[in-house]
């Protein structure tokens, strides 16, 4: 029997669009039936956080609407023409076809008819991303495994060029704020931050992928494919840092981590980590009397996001705000060769600060679980908000971290590094005392 999923957190592999619409003059072009692209886009975009359509998303973006002369007769006659259309009516520095379930299934030849473009000079790629294959985490695998492959060509490493690669492009609805905020860690070392998504250089960035001294991985799984198949294909190396930095704590390991890895002298990594936890601790040294009041404050907190943010806000609450942790949930399929890594990272703490864990985006599981558990005090819950609905029956205290995010507009708010922790403390404290009002 297929599995039934409640109050859904991700999308299928088409999702890959957004991959493709976050990189500025960066076109997708999906050959899929009527209505893939808008529901993709309402899920992942104006139903999360109101990112909005950029310039090539949303109801604009190129596709085939394929029907059933399609299924019968095959699409191939009329991708193409979507495609020349595309190139004469769409200004872009590259070109990605993006396939949905009917074409995979039907079986049409999209990379014959992408390499005759291709031929005659079209800065164009493709990726086969039939939803039926897996979800949006695995789409955007694809889509870059696909760049890689039929886009990038060998350059001279520039060192301390560092490509960065970390959450997925609106299905993080934080994803803009989070990349200019690595970006500003790793400049604050002396490195240069090769920010592919988001305000910046957009497909130049792209281009400048195999110029990198090394690739960083801030992501628990996601993009170890991509990071690897760089290093087969340019032979750069990558370092693999699995947690979000959020907060002193988490952040000043990361800094350690990353100037070590890239020769960066120690002095400058602990001036730099010594200056910012000066201004941040100063901040946190304001609001103590609040943030350690016992007397009606939550004690333990729950987590429903997915691993990015399942562990970084762990590390967060357990390490710079003094929370315990009651019980996780990771809310997208991990593969079963990535989840030990996982699995690894969560019991990383004292066994008296190890909860449970579970994994899947099903909101059913969510809700039996919790309603099983008796809470000593009202709950701080970081979730989406389909969980605002079990928050407030626990009397807990919600705060929307993950997808789906309809309950405030986000533009450039991050939760990482040193600012970013303080904006989440003001976000959590600020629901908390809200509720008392």
């Amino acid at each position: 029997m297929a599995e039934v999923v409640e109050q859904i957190r991700n999308v299928c592999a088409l999702g890959a669009l957004q991959s493709v619409v976050a990189i500025p003059r960066a076109i997708p072009i999906i050959h899929a039936g009527p209505g893939c692209g808008q529901k993709l886009w309402s899920g992942l975009s104006n139903g999360n956080g109101f990112q909005g359509a950029s310039y090539v998303g949303g109801h604009t973006v190129p596709c085939t609407n394929a029907t059933e002369k399609e299924v019968v007769f095959g699409g191939e006659g009329k991708l193409r023409e979507t495609i020349a259309n595309t190139l004469k009516v769409m200004d872009g520095d590259l070109y990605v076809v993006l396939t949905g379930c009917t074409s995979d299934i039907v079986g049409d030849d999209v990379g014959e008819v992408v390499r005759s473009f291709k031929a005659n000079g079209a800065p164009i790629v493709f990726a086969e991303t039939g939803g039926f294959k897996g979800d949006n985490y695995f789409g955007h695998e694809l889509l870059w495994q696909a760049i890689i492959d039929q886009f990038l060509e060998p350059t001279q490493v520039e060192q301390g060029l560092v490509n960065v690669w970390t959450v997925l492009p609106y299905q993080d609805p934080y994803w803009a704020g989070t990349l200019q905020a690595i970006g500003s860690l790793l400049r604050s070392i002396g490195l240069t931050p090769n920010l592919i998504y988001g305000p910046g250089e957009g497909v130049a960035s792209i281009r400048r992928i195999p110029a990198a001294q090394f690739n960083l991985l801030l992501s628990p799984w996601v993009g170890l494919k991509t990071v690897k198949r760089l290093e087969e294909k340019f032979s750069t190396p990558f370092l693999h840092y699995p947690v979000l930095p959020i907060g002193a704590t988490e952040t000043g390991s990361f800094l350690r981590a990353v100037g070590a890895y890239a020769g960066v002298p120690a002095t400058t990594v602990e001036t730099t980590i010594q200056r910012e936890e000066e201004r941040y601790y100063y901040y946190i040294e304001r609001s103590a009397d609040l943030l350690f009041e016992t007397r009606f404050l939550p004690g333990h907190f729950v987590i429903i996001a997915d691993s990015f943010y399942a562990l970084g806000l762990t590390r967060f609450l357990i390490n710079d705000l003094g929370l315990i942790p009651e019980v996780q949930f990771v809310t997208e399929k991990v593969p079963e060769e990535y989840l030990p890594l996982v699995e690894a990272e969560f019991a990383r703490f004292d066994a008296a600060l190890v909860s449970p864990v579970h994994y899947g985006a099903d909101g059913r599981t969510v809700r039996t679980e919790l309603e099983k558990r008796t809470f000593r005090e009202r709950p701080l819950i970081l979730g989406s908000s389909w969980d605002r609905v079990i928050a407030r029956e626990l009397k807990g205290y919600p705060l929307s971290v993950a997808m789906p995010v309809s309950d405030r507009l986000i533009l450039s708010r991050t939760f990482v590094g040193y600012e970013g922790a303080l904006r989440l403390t003001e976000d959590i404290y600020s629901v908390i005392l809200s509720s008392f009002q």
